[in-house]
């Protein structure tokens, strides 16, 4: 298994129950495909560098998660189609040691 680093920023207008299950529904996946998740930090909600879909803030996560190599293509793959999220990236924690 691999490490790897995700983050994400959700819409900020979400209320507190439709949040948590956004948030589950990536954790389902990464546990689904086989991975492990180390930490999940809910940073809370931040203001944007630039205006993402008409948002000048969002709320960011950080999770850093073993998987295997298909683990991070589910993810890219369900967060693209995912009209609550603004943003995302996947790193490959391995290739920085």
């Amino acid at each position: 298994m691999r490490n790897y680093e995700l983050m994400y920023i959700i819409k900020p207008d979400l209320d507190e129950e439709k949040l948590q299950a956004v948030m589950d529904k990536f954790s389902n996946i990464i546990t689904n495909e086989g991975g492990e998740i180390i930490t999940a930090d809910k940073w809370g909600k931040r203001r944007l560098a630039y205006e993402i879909k008409d948002y000048r803030e969002g709320i960011y996560i950080l999770v850093n998660f073993k998987g295997e190599v298909g683990t991070p293509k589910e993810l890219d793959r369900v967060m693209k189609i995912t009209d609550d999220i603004l943003r995302f990236m996947i790193i490959l924690k391995d290739k920085l040691n």
